[in-house]
């Protein structure tokens, strides 16, 4: 392999380029200020709203106040707020024809992942519970589901493990499923079986996700929408089919959407994730996601343990000794070595 030289821009190549990212700049801006300017917002009508969903710089705002309780608005938003998502509060006004989002108020949390770009993007805000939904086909994997649970310890976002069309598991798979799930009920996280088809277990999963602001999120094809549709069928979500070809589903959900449960409580359906990038934690932030770890952290040999072939580490001595897993150890040294790799 040869490494090619990078070639030096001259003054005027370096100008040139400086004028067209200026021309985009500008262009963005004034695209902007037209939309602020053509928003007419009714003055002294300052009024609580949540967003619903978000496209683009138009919002779907429910209002809060005792007049228009309930009563959702399209809403454009002011060019100076921050991007908004599905389960954020803010201050709204009415307008002419749409009305204009002027403030947010604080989250208490938010769950946001890389784009493809490498920056991170808000996903939803003021979640309780992070339903991670997975099923057999396509069939998961553990370390799958323990990015999804590292995610949820650091935004402190109560993790839940769902497996979905249980009743399409054959017996021959069915203890397969069952050691998973036991690994993950072992240290204390909910686990749940539920069939959207055949509603096996669905009043179960409707009390866990009752008074709470839920999330769900897991690989394209595994029934989040068909969840939904079990769970609201006014919310009328398109299911999508899985690809034959490559046993992934296609993107049916194009924007996160929240919807209330008659009995309280809210979900917030997003689009299909179909791998969680943890790209931007470091490796301490990836240790505390893997809970069972804490009480042996602060006990190895060495200050600076990576906790793989080091001699008196603390974590390969509690393994020896079943206190935790071979699953979820291989799990979280796998994820390091690709933390460490970007």
């Amino acid at each position: 392999m040869c490494l090619m030289k990078k070639k030096q821009l001259n003054r005027r190549q370096l100008w040139r380029i400086q004028k067209i990212q200026d021309a985009y700049t500008k262009n963005a801006e004034e695209k902007n200020a037209a939309v602020d300017t053509n928003v007419i917002a009714t003055p002294g009508e300052e009024l609580k709203g949540l967003v619903i969903s978000n496209f683009g710089q138009r919002l779907d705002i429910e209002a809060l106040d005792d007049d228009n309780q309930g009563k959702v608005f399209r809403c454009f938003q002011r060019s100076n707020i921050g991007p908004l998502v599905a389960g954020d509060y803010v201050i709204w006004q009415e307008g002419d024809p749409d009305g204009v989002v002027i403030a947010t108020l604080p989250r208490e949390n938010f769950l946001e992942r890389p784009t493809g770009m490498g920056e991170l993007k808000p996903v939803a805000a003021n979640i309780d519970q992070l339903i991670i939904v997975i099923a057999c086909t396509p069939e998961p994997f553990g370390n799958l589901i323990d990015r999804y649970l590292v995610a949820a310890e650091h935004y402190q976002i109560q993790p839940i493990v769902l497996l979905n069309k249980n009743d399409l598991i054959t017996d021959e798979k069915r203890a397969t499923f069952d050691n998973l799930l036991e690994i993950y009920r072992s240290i204390d996280y909910p686990v749940i079986k539920v069939s959207a088809k055949t509603e096996e277990n669905i009043s179960e999963l409707k009390a866990m996700l009752a008074d709470k602001t839920s999330v769900f999120v897991g690989q394209s094809g595994v029934g989040k929408s068909a969840l939904v549709n079990t769970l609201l069928p006014e919310a009328g979500t398109l299911e999508g089919s899985l690809s034959d070809a490559r046993d992934k589903g296609r993107h049916t959900t194009t924007a996160a959407r929240l919807y209330h449960f008659e009995e309280g409580g809210d979900l917030i359906d997003s689009p299909g994730i179909r791998e969680f990038d943890l790209e931007h934690f470091d490796q301490e932030t990836l240790l505390e996601g893997f809970i069972e770890f804490k009480p042996f952290l602060d006990q190895c040999r060495f200050r600076n343990c990576r906790h793989d072939q080091e001699p008196g580490c603390a974590l390969k001595q509690a393994l020896k000794d079943n206190l935790i897993q071979t699953e979820r150890i291989e799990s979280y040294r796998q994820i390091s070595r690709t933390l460490k790799e970007k």
